[in-house]
């Protein structure tokens, strides 16, 4: 017999939220859990294996079609692996974009920032900035 875990037994195990396995659930990315005769979910290594994988393709910052494109291809290991390579692809490529428009607000953000040399906040460009009359005009 294999070794059955309680929900929250699997949150420990993965580092993740009951409240997050739960939701996995609901949208399809986890099986519905099994029931102990008491109602409580059960799982078993192969949820842990899969939730494992969702969470690291969370935090590589995979969004949740892409995971479930992923999942699909893994659960038909036949299958021709260029399609994971196409999607790790384009979302390296948002990746890219994410990043030049980080380090376009951070020029920004660093030339109001530094451009402040005290004063009365109702001039203050580092509050005008948030205000989003200087700093949303330079960004876009």
């Amino acid at each position: 017999m294999t070794k059955r875990l309680a929900i929250g037994d699997l949150a420990r195990e993965t580092g993740t939220k009951v409240n997050t396995i739960r939701f996995y659930e609901e949208i399809g990315l986890l099986p519905e859990a099994l029931r102990t005769a008491s109602g409580r979910r059960s799982y078993d290594a192969a949820d842990l294996r899969r939730l494992a994988f969702v969470r690291h393709g969370r935090q590589l910052g995979f969004s949740i079609p892409e995971i479930r494109s992923l999942l699909a291809l893994s659960d038909q290991p036949d299958r021709d692996c260029g399609e994971a390579a196409a999607i790790a692809r384009a979302h390296l490529a948002d990746i890219g974009i994410r990043i030049a428009r980080l380090e376009t607000l951070r020029s920004a953000l660093t030339e109001v920032a530094t451009s402040c040399e005290g004063g009365r906040a109702a001039e203050c460009r580092v509050i005008e900035a948030i205000a989003g009359t200087e700093l949303a005009l330079q960004t876009d």
